[in-house]
């Protein structure tokens, strides 16, 4: 600790700091500078690229934008696909993580590199013969045709991530429930699911985040104006020949993100609070 200590009083120690603090400083004013454009430009009624405080403040723009047109029919889509998508995702993970977790079989390792290399196919590689798959079955402007090929898409990653959290709980609380006369699927739902709650609202928050902002899909499978989710409709405000309504697309944005929000908010407060596993084993 002693040692530790002078080396970070010292002359070179904190010009390190520093050096640290500046870049810190630096990324954090790249991240800042965006947003707060985003936010004073939502209620700039004359809102342009630059960033600048208001001349007048006014809810015009977010009353132009929050119209069912505009905003709640594609906000109720971007729900519909993103959470069928990541409620499919994550029970098939859950599923597909438990024999890869608890047995050791020799297609275990083959399976995970499949899956691996899954996450590494690009999304615009697979829609050419996605979408003739999606004609020739008539799923074409299906929303839930959609979702089951999102779901498909996030299954690799959510599947790799799922079974790292279920390796974390230990195997004598199934052997004990099993002593007892528990089934597999009993031991699956009662003893591991509750144990793993906060892995799994990670995955959940995870898959949801990723349909949420997903535009290609849903611009490629979904033809009607009126089942398109918020990530395509959000084109509504860049007009022809370069006119973009900078007010109405920054409020869109911010109204956009609030059930991202809230959503992380709700999953870390109901399933992420402290450790299940606290107290569980004693050894």
């Amino acid at each position: 600790m002693a040692r530790t200590s002078l080396t970070l009083s010292s002359p070179s120690g904190r010009a390190l700091r520093g050096v640290s603090n500046t870049v810190l400083v630096l990324i954090g004013i790249c991240f800042a500078l965006p947003l707060a454009w985003l936010l004073l430009a939502s209620f700039d009624p004359a809102a342009t690229l630059t960033l600048k405080w208001p001349s007048a403040l006014t809810l015009d723009n977010f009353a132009s934008v929050l119209t069912p047109e505009l905003a709640w029919l594609p906000l109720w889509n971007s729900v519909q696909l993103s959470g069928g998508c990541a409620i499919i995702t994550v029970v098939v993970a859950v599923l597909a993580a438990y024999p890869l977790s608890r047995y050791r079989l020799r297609i275990n390792r083959p399976y995970l590199y499949g899956i691996l290399f899954g996450t590494c196919l690009p999304i615009t590689a697979m829609m050419v013969p996605v979408y003739s798959l999606f004609v020739s079955l008539n799923l074409i402007d299906s929303i839930t045709g959609t979702i089951l090929f999102m779901a498909a898409a996030s299954l690799p990653m959510a599947i790799w991530m799922m079974k790292n959290f279920m390796d974390s709980v230990p195997v004598v609380l199934e052997e004990a429930a099993w002593v007892d006369g528990a089934s597999m699927m009993a031991t699956l739902t009662r003893v591991v699911i509750p144990l793993m709650r906060p892995g799994i609202a990670v995955v959940f928050i995870f898959v949801f985040v990723q349909a949420w902002g997903n535009f290609f899909v849903p611009f490629v499978l979904l033809l009607s104006p009126e089942k398109q989710p918020a990530a395509v409709s959000i084109f509504a405000f860049f007009g022809q020949y370069g006119a973009v309504a900078y007010g109405k697309l920054a409020a869109f944005s911010l109204v956009y993100s609030i059930p991202v929000l809230a959503l992380y908010v709700f999953t870390s407060r109901v399933l992420g609070g402290g450790s299940a596993l606290a107290g569980a084993v004693k050894g």
